[in-house]
């Protein structure tokens, strides 16, 4: 590996969107850190996956809401895939039980909160202190990308503290983006809409049916995890040059106003 290569760390990418996201990165030349709550058989996969494209890749097991792992865990995903030029977030979690907001439990609040905006904010934080401190004159493009959701605007009313946590979740993009233009880092807020993953599992085809009988989307299908890869991929390679602190409504039109 020469010190030239991208390097990116992807949160959240055993499977689903973060996977998507980890091997459309190493399809392009990036090492990769891959990175899931526990050190299981599906993290040894998601690593393996990315090894047989043929770039280094690190397999870094740990819960992103315990703040005090995140140095070590970057630590851990340098040691092998060397200086990190890009960090994505993309670790989240749904609500504990869809329904009422005026039955959210303070239980299901919390742990949105914890994973999806706090934990967002303190790994970009401790990414973005050892990227700022380092010399960064190798060429690279540098980036942080931040995965939130439509949620963070559209109001789902079943699940509301999550709508909440990706609020948050996007204001933190804007936050760094302005912090850390002038460190020439490019800061994205990619907000994905209807993506057939795990999380959506339950509600997925109830989502198709409108899409195709409603129009709910203007592109008439719902999003895959490999058109977020995509994105990112296409983001942390520096494919929009001058752009920073955008948001990326990868949701098939859906949110377009329209009557």
């Amino acid at each position: 590996m020469t010190s030239s290569r991208q390097a990116a760390f992807v949160t959240g990418s055993s499977r689903g969107i973060g996977l998507a996201a980890a091997r459309a990165l190493a399809e392009r030349g990036f090492a990769v850190a891959v990175n899931g709550p526990f050190d299981d058989d599906e993290l040894a996969r998601a690593a393996d996956s990315i090894a047989a494209i043929g770039v280094p890749v690190a397999k870094v097991a740990g819960d992103v809401s315990d703040l005090s792992a995140h140095d070590a865990m970057l630590d851990s995903a340098e040691a092998v895939v060397g200086p990190l030029s890009t960090l994505v977030n993309n670790a989240g979690v749904s609500v504990l039980s869809r329904g009422d907001p005026l039955d959210v439990t303070e239980e299901s609040y919390d742990r949105c909160m914890a994973i999806n905006a706090k934990a967002q904010f303190f790994l970009s934080q401790a990414f973005a202190r050892r990227v700022v401190a380092r010399d960064r004159s190798d060429g690279r493009f540098y980036s942080l990308i931040n995965v939130t959701s439509s949620n963070a605007s559209a109001v789902a009313e079943p699940r509301a503290e999550y709508c909440v946590s990706k609020a948050a979740a996007a204001m933190i993009a804007k936050t760094f983006a302005v912090r850390l233009g002038r460190e020439n880092i490019a800061v994205y807020d990619i907000q994905p809409g209807l993506i057939e993953t795990d999380m959506t599992g339950p509600v997925i085809e109830d989502y198709k049916r409108r899409v195709a009988e409603e129009g709910i989307t203007l592109l008439p299908r719902v999003g895959k995890p490999e058109d977020m890869g995509a994105i990112m991929a296409t983001l942390a390679s520096g494919g929009l040059p001058y752009t920073t602190g955008h948001v990326i409504s990868a949701d098939g039109g859906m949110l377009v106003s329209r009557f």
